[in-house]
């Protein structure tokens, strides 16, 4: 007995390690696998580490259990930047003995946790889940080259998933939330039941921006008959509920090839009126399970025919209500006397030939009657008739429904009649008249009410012509908390439609939006308006604003402004306008922007063509003041809204606004930008064409004195632009090197360097998608004047000091230098420029890029004697003795390379007899030489590229016109011979004989019967 347990212990220790290490063993083999079925069958980006891939023989035993976390599914092409599916969680059972004895892994279970999928088509019909690779080989390859994976599913689980489904060539979408899934059947067999539940806590349908389902509970059981030899799946027993409407489902799905033919019926499992009411928007709320209803429900309908890229099933559903009624519980009035009868018809699936047909709707809001009736046919072109008529008393509109937080009175009319065809270019014949009288509304949010609102709006078209269309909204007046508005607006015509209108009184924002609250927004503030228009579009889109009569008068006070695309918020103590035909005339406007004070005066033109025309720019020209305008607090973190510092990376470029044409004449004591201090600001700012430009802007900073002027260009964000022009005076060099960016990578030198420099200096290049210049674009040209600069502990000079033994080179003063500066492609220039330190000469020129790379050369002309004898020696073995001998002076030429930091001097070379500058300046000249035809070679292939995508797109578009051509004659051929032949069958058919006239009856005999 004894070695019958040990015997049983020793079996289970030696299961247990072969179960540890099956995995192992079988891992790679797997991942190999899983590899080669991915690139052979999914055209996408399938993302995962290796590390995220496990086995396990524990978790799903029998099976061995693939598990692989933070799995991706990105499209290609025109869905290169959408995620199909993100699965946190994704698992495979495998059978076992697939795994250790065969070469193909059977996968007999899938589980998802927390999958989110999203589905979209687009209006051309290409579909984001098109992803699997067809199989272009012959059956023959087809059968040599198996899977190494066999999808023997027999179950699947997707826990807490969420689904989106967005078709926007019809234009339908869906969303699912918190889904629960599961499913089995044995897909090993042809033949056999498949069985799923699922169930969602949010279910969305929409159409064409309408939700038709909005937040609906899910729970759905189904069992289908899966024929996977003809691919024909056919409903058995399935109950389909969306929140208390069951549906249930009849019929087939077969998919032979790549077409789907469907042969469907639905129908509402229950009679109940309470069903249906539970799916329309709004109404299935917490409370649904109290509300009282009665009434009758039918709900049918079908799908059937076959449905590709280019064909649509036909549909059809019946609606039909009889003696509907809700109540609310805690509320004294029903909604009653619904009856409802409607269809919906599509016979062929031409969508041109649905039918929507609302025979009947009738409903009583409490006494109030509303009736309704529509028929519909077409969608592209609608032929329609119909009528609503409705005198709703508002305040017993919320005795039957809750209108939360709000109190609404007055008595509403609605009387409309349309008939005729609704197109681009037509419309119905159309007579609606609407009737608010002593209207009242009421927030709890606020205790003053809107009050007398009163409005007479009529919409009439006589002929049908969308021209002839005419709004006249004859007289609107309110008051709120004492304070009156009114106004009249009448606009004739669609197209190009005339208008004539009228606003008159005072708005106060504070209580207007604690009424009709605007979410992440506060406005406070008065503005007391009186305005008038009167014209047509047609004159303002040809700029003929002399036959526009706009004028009137705008007083602003105290209104503040703070959204969550405005944190800093916007204030504005007062300002005052006046309008007329062609401009804006804005005076004494003063506030501030964040804690920047303003003052503002100025003008703007085109205002109208602005706001109501496509692509009309504004003009403006504004004088703008201040004290302190701090910049840094407009640095705003798009995601926390929370104040970032200026240097910090950009979130994208920051476009200029387009339509504008403004330009500032800026006048600022102080302007606070990152770590800058901006005195005695002066100068215009000019918007216009996504083009900011700057005219002179004088400024002083840092000691020194600016003049700039340049411009930004975004009109291609994704290659922005920017020219700059600078005059500085008198600017420290480690203050320049300190402030900003471009010196530090340019000429990091300066940080090096004690003294002051002025300059003139062009810039220009392109801007990085982190609104920081790219460096290597950088071109320009200028001067640079050293006032004065003291070198002293600059490892350059030291290590031309350690070589030549010149000790007065370690430390030395340059002043009142001029230097000649260029930048090509990123990389300053320097141009050879003399300078003397005691008796020594200096040559000095070169360029440093912007990798940090220096590349000097130095000429150092001395005394023959102040050269010491290691160097005489090298310079013997270079020159000669003789001519070392003979020389009162020589000239050494020095190489300096590697970086600023780690410097590497060389003597390069020697003479007696050549000019320093001379030597330098052919050098420099090679370099940059050297540099412009690299550039030119860069530019050159730029052209070539978009000289050839020229000819490619022109070569496509004379190859496209000459089939068009092509076609044409042919189709002309067709028709021409198709005349001819018409034309000898009619001369040659025989003629036949005139018909005898028909008796004509004897009247008087009839009489006489």
């Amino acid at each position: 007995m004894k070695k019958v347990v040990i015997g049983f212990f020793v079996f289970l220790a030696v299961l247990l390690a072969f179960a540890a290490l099956v995995p192992l063993l079988f891992k790679d083999k797997i991942k190999q696998a899983l590899d080669k079925e991915i690139a052979k069958n999914i055209n996408a980006s399938v993302v995962y580490a290796t590390d995220d891939v496990s086995l396990s023989l524990f978790r799903d035993f029998p099976n061995m259990s693939l598990g692989v976390e933070n799995l991706l599914v990105v499209g290609q092409d025109s869905f290169a930047t959408d995620t199909l599916a993100k699965v946190p969680s994704f698992r495979m059972g495998l059978d076992l003995m697939s795994v250790i004895t065969g070469n193909r892994v059977k996968v007999n279970s899938i589980k998802l946790d927390d999958p989110t999928i999203r589905l979209l088509v687009l209006k051309s019909g290409k579909a984001n889940w098109d992803i699997f690779i067809s199989d272009t080989t012959t059956t023959a390859e087809a059968d040599t080259a198996a899977s190494d994976f066999r999808m023997a599913i027999k179950q699947w689980d997707i826990t807490n998933g969420t689904l989106f489904y967005d078709d926007l060539s019809i234009p339908f979408g869906m969303a699912a939330y918190n889904v629960q899934h599961t499913g089995s059947g044995d897909f090993e067999k042809s033949i056999f039941d498949m069985k799923s539940q699922t169930t969602a806590d949010r279910f969305v349908m929409t159409y064409d921006g309408a939700n038709y389902i909005e937040n609906a509970v899910l729970d759905a059981d189904v069992t289908m008959a899966m024929d996977l030899d003809k691919f024909l799946f056919t409903f058995k027993d399935n109950h389909i509920r969306i929140n208390e409407l069951p549906v249930q489902f009849a019929g087939t799905i077969l998919m032979p090839e790549e077409d789907i033919d469907l042969d469907l019926t639905f129908k509402a499992a229950d009679t109940d009126f309470r069903s249906v009411l539970s799916v329309v928007p709004g109404m299935f709320k917490e409370d649904f399970k109290d509300i009282k209803t009665e009434g009758n429900l039918s709900f049918d309908g079908y799908v059937k025919g076959r449905f590709n890229d280019t064909l649509m099933p036909g549909f059809g559903t019946e609606l039909k209500v009889s003696e509907g009624m809700f109540k609310y519980p805690d509320l004294p009035q029903a909604a009653r006397n619904i009856n409802v009868d409607m269809r919906i018809d599509n016979p062929d699936g031409n969508m041109e030939n649905t039918v929507v047909d609302v025979r009947k709707f009738h409903m009583d809001m409490g006494k109030n009657p509303i009736d309704a009736r529509v028929l519909v046919k077409g969608i592209e072109v609608m032929q329609v008739d119909g009528n609503v008529k409705a005198d709703i008393d508002l305040d017993e509109v919320t005795k039957v429904f809750p209108v939360e937080g709000m109190t609404l009175r007055g008595l509403l009319k609605v009387d409309a009649d349309a008939k005729g065809t609704y197109s681009e270019k037509s419309m119905p014949v159309i007579d609606a008249d609407m009737r608010l009288t002593n209207g009242y509304v009421k927030s709890k949010d606020f205790p003053a009410p809107i009050q007398n609102l009163n409005a007479v709006v009529n919409i009439l078209n006589k002929t049908g012509n969308t021209d002839d269309t005419r709004i006249n909204v004859e007289r609107f007046n309110m008051t709120l908390d004492g304070e009156p508005l009114e106004g009249r607006m009448l606009v004739q015509g669609i197209a190009s439609p005339a208008f004539d209108g009228q606003i008159k009184g005072i708005l106060d924002l504070e209580k207007l939006t604690k009424i009709f609250p605007q979410e992440g927004m506060t406005v406070t503030g008065r503005i007391n308006a009186n305005v008038a228009a009167k014209g047509k579009m047609s004159d303002i889109e040809a700029e003929k604003y002399g036959n526009v009569m706009a004028n009137g008068t705008m007083g602003i006070k105290n209104l503040s402004f703070v959204s969550t695309d405005l944190p800093q918020g916007l204030k504005i103590s007062s300002a005052d306008a006046v309008f007329n035909n062609e401009r804006i005339q804005l005076n004494n406007m003063n506030g501030f922007l964040g804690q920047s004070d303003f003052k503002a005066s100025g003008s703007v033109s085109n205002y109208i063509g602005y706001a109501l025309a496509e692509n009309q720019s504004l003009r403006g020209n504004f004088n703008l003041s201040s004290n302190t305008f701090n910049v840094n607090e407009w640095m705003v973190d798009e995601n926390t809204g929370q104040t970032t510092d200026a240097t910090a990376e950009a979130e994208g470029v920051v476009p200029v606004p387009e339509n504008l044409d403004i330009t500032l004449h800026v006048d600022a004591k102080q302007v606070l930008y990152d770590n800058l201090k901006l005195n005695n600001v002066d100068g215009r700012v000019l918007v216009k064409d996504k083009v900011a430009r700057l005219e002179a802007v004088k400024f002083n900073t840092l000691g020194g004195a600016f003049v700039a002027s340049g411009s930004y260009n975004t009109q291609s964000l994704k290659q922005p632009l920017f020219d700059m022009k600078l005059d500085v005076q008198n600017l420290s060099f480690k203050e320049a090197f300190n402030a900003f960016n471009t010196i530090k990578v340019v000429a990091p030198i300066a940080g090096l360097l004690d003294g002051t420099f002025s300059t003139k200096f062009n810039f220009n290049g392109e801007i990085g998608q982190d609104m920081i210049p790219i460096f290597k674009t950088l071109d320009g040209s200028g001067i640079i004047d050293v006032v004065k600069a003291a070198v002293s502990d600059v490892k350059i000079v030291d290590q031309i000091s350690r070589l030549t033994h010149f000790e007065e080179l370690q430390n030395f003063v340059i002043q009142n230098k001029r230097i000649d500066a260029q930048i090509i492609d990123g990389s300053l220039v320097i141009r050879p420029f003399d300078m003397k330190v005691g008796d020594i000469q200096m040559t000095v020129g070169g360029s440093n890029n912007v990798n940090g790379n220096i590349d000097y050369v130095t000429a150092l002309n001395v005394p023959a004697g102040k050269v010491g004898r290691e160097l005489n020696t090298r310079l013997g073995s270079l020159i000669g003795n003789e001519a070392l001998k003979t020389s009162d002076r020589i000239t050494l030429n020095l190489n300096i390379g590697g970086t600023l930091s780690e410097p590497r001097v060389a003597l390069a070379g020697g003479s007696v007899k050549g000019q320093a500058k001379d030597l330098v300046e052919s050098v420099v000249k090679s370099k940059v030489d050297n540099a412009k035809m690299q550039l030119e070679q860069k530019k050159q292939q730029v052209q070539d590229s978009v000289r050839n995508e020229l000819d490619r797109r022109r070569q496509e578009a004379e190859d496209k016109a000459r089939l068009e051509l092509e076609k044409k004659r042919l189709e002309a051929e067709k028709q021409i011979k198709k005349q001819a032949t018409d034309k000898i069958t009619d001369f040659l058919k025989p003629r036949a004989k005139p018909a005898t006239p028909p008796a004509q009856p004897d009247t008087t005999k009839v009489q006489q019967q």
